[in-house]
């Protein structure tokens, strides 16, 4: 008997096939005999204590000209769905949070959520990483102007970033001579957020590297996102460019202190950010990049996804 695959994502007509994640995804759950069910985040709501969602059936092809056909709407409970991927992108705003609570619920009714909607909203992309501090490079995380200042005195060269961006939106670097240091403080905290500070990692020059994780192990190949000059930013969304390589021995041993906390808590599809040899963030609502991984290496992530997915329903 078939099963039913749900999605929650961004509306699919506007995403970029050659590149999106979701869509490959969607490609390996259709080859895996799964029915997909289409969700966009307004789709879901909750009545009497039931998770229900507004989904049209999905299919989907590799075809950077056609790549969807949806049918017609109808309302169910989203227990009935046997898993459902949350792929919506940040930002991280109440919104989204709203949506975790009801596909908790729908957790609890018999869906398997992917990820555990409680862990998108423990696991603060930049927070998270305080958890691993043998991997990372000294950070702070902080509002108060004053312990921001003393750690930039410290280290002399310092990036600066919300907790909740993406795409390297609102990340600053201040260099030794702490040139615009309290204007960057005061617009990022403005005067009560929290917000992360790292010692700038040289490294960068070589590239921010995605090491994608599924079920807690690493893919054995990341992407390197070199920035483009005069950046120090190696987000795709930011101009960097896309440089495969194979992991480093320190990278397996990063994902190797990470993966089974991520296991514990159902992130099964997550995006390490190394830089060097630090690790600078942990993206688990929305992880990008294995289109350009699968293409250089002949690599098939979403199936191992779907064959993780698939393990995690039999083992029911």
């Amino acid at each position: 008997m078939s099963r039913t695959l749900g999605v929650v994502m961004d509306p699919i007509g506007a995403i970029k096939p050659y590149k999106d994640t979701t869509l490959a995804l969607l490609l390996a759950a259709q080859r895996h005999g799964y029915a997909i069910r289409y969700f966009e985040m307004n789709d879901l709501w909750v009545r009497d204590g039931v998770a229900l969602g507004r989904g049209r059936a999905l299919s989907v092809r590799d075809d950077m000209h056609d790549w969807f056909t949806l049918g017609d709407a109808s309302v169910a409970p989203l227990g009935q769905l046997d898993a459902l991927l949350m792929r919506k992108d940040p930002p991280f705003d109440m919104a989204f949070v709203n949506a975790t609570y009801t596909l908790e619920l729908a957790e609890t009714q018999g869906c398997l959520v992917v990820n555990r909607p409680q862990s998108l909203r423990d696991c603060n992309e930049k927070f998270f990483i305080s958890r691993f501090p043998q991997c990372c490079a000294p950070t702070l995380i902080a509002s108060d102007p004053a312990t921001l200042r003393a750690f930039h005195a410290e280290h002399g060269d310092v990036i600066f970033k919300p907790l909740d961006g993406m795409g390297g939106s609102g990340i600053f670097r201040v260099g030794r001579d702490g040139l615009n240091l309290g204007a960057v403080i005061e617009a990022l905290t403005a005067g009560r957020h929290l917000i992360m500070a790292q010692r700038y990692l040289p490294a960068i020059k070589d590239g921010d590297k995605r090491i994608l994780m599924v079920d807690g192990a690493p893919v054995p190949y990341c992407l390197a996102r070199v920035p483009m000059l005069g950046e120090t930013r190696g987000n795709l969304a930011a101009g960097g460019s896309g440089r495969p390589q194979p992991l480093t021995e320190r990278d397996r041993w990063i994902a190797n202190q990470v993966g089974p906390e991520l296991q514990r808590r159902g992130l099964l599809f997550v995006g390490l950010d190394v830089i060097g040899d630090c690790l600078t963030e942990i993206n688990v609502t929305s992880p990008t990049c294995a289109r350009e991984l699968d293409a250089a290496y002949a690599l098939d992530i979403g199936g191992q996804l779907m064959q993780a997915i698939t393990a995690r329903l039999d083992a029911r």
